[in-house]
């Protein structure tokens, strides 16, 4: 029997900005659902073939608040990739770890909003 995971952000969409990494200078929406997907797209980029939010597959995901204000999260995207990210909603920073089976980056960034 597989558990539940803890969703502390369901039913949230916060933006966040990232300052280095692959995704360095991009912001992501990303909306948290109760049923445990996240659906995330770019924010005023240009199209490069991905699908849209509303295209995606159902992604699962996990995040616990391990703090106040402190939301540790993690997905694994249908292309393989993994961002695992700690959002302090009390300052309103990001620091986490985007991989691929052959690649690793150390992120940080901003929560440029949420809701």
């Amino acid at each position: 029997m597989t558990a539940t995971p803890p969703l502390s952000l369901a039913g949230r969409t916060q933006r966040w900005k990232f300052g280095d990494g692959p995704t360095a200078g991009k912001t992501y929406e990303h909306t948290f659902s109760p049923d445990g997907t996240v659906k995330w797209r770019e924010v005023g980029g240009t199209s490069t073939g991905k699908p849209s939010a509303e295209q995606q597959p159902a992604t699962k995901y996990a995040a616990f608040e391990v703090a106040p204000g402190l939301h540790f999260v993690s997905y694994l995207s249908e292309s393989g990739n993994t961002l695992t990210v700690l959002v302090n909603t009390n300052n309103r920073q990001l620091h986490g770890f985007a991989s691929s089976a052959k690649e690793w980056y150390p992120l940080t960034g901003t929560l440029e909003s949420s809701g």
